[in-house]
């Protein structure tokens, strides 16, 4: 990614929730995003294992981390917005939780469509969550819309 240092700031900025909880982007590039959420005092809930909200701030991040990237390096300004989550968990998390999302062509794609077009535009990214074992734990469909604003005036 062209912005690191930009791209974390902005995290650590406004997402303190996430920091607060352990969240962080382990990996990113073009491609994809690779998130980790612990099993800590924080995260977890009455059942023993990490809390469903702590897992989908991990999930929306690893493709929000993607989407966010791919706007930055746009001519125009890019609205972004999750319009529609959808969850399904398979199996209690009891450790470190690993959300990633491969869906960063997919985002330019989306984003130069909204750009070109100048129609707001949606793409359903997926993020899935494994366990250190590799054991599937979740998956999160996450629908993005996105929109070109202050295009140069002809």
């Amino acid at each position: 990614m062209k912005h690191p240092v930009k791209f974390r700031m902005f995290l650590l900025s406004k997402l303190p929730l996430a920091l607060l909880a352990g969240v962080r982007i382990r990996e990113i590039d073009d491609r994809k995003c690779m998130v980790t959420v612990p099993y800590n005092r924080i995260t977890k809930n009455p059942f023993r294992s990490t809390y469903f909200a702590a897992l989908a701030m991990a999930g929306e991040l690893s493709t929000g981390a993607l989407a966010m990237a791919k706007a930055i390096d746009q001519p125009a300004k890019i609205s972004l917005l999750v319009v529609k989550l959808e969850a399904t968990y398979f199996k209690k998390a009891t450790g470190i939780t690993f959300f990633t999302c491969k869906d960063g062509v997919a985002f330019s794609e989306t984003i130069q469509k909204a750009i070109k077009e100048d129609q707001p535009q949606q793409l359903t990214a997926v993020s899935t969550g494994e366990s250190e074992a590799g054991e599937l734990i979740a998956t999160f469909h996450i629908t993005w819309s996105f929109k070109a604003k202050n295009k140069a005036l002809s």
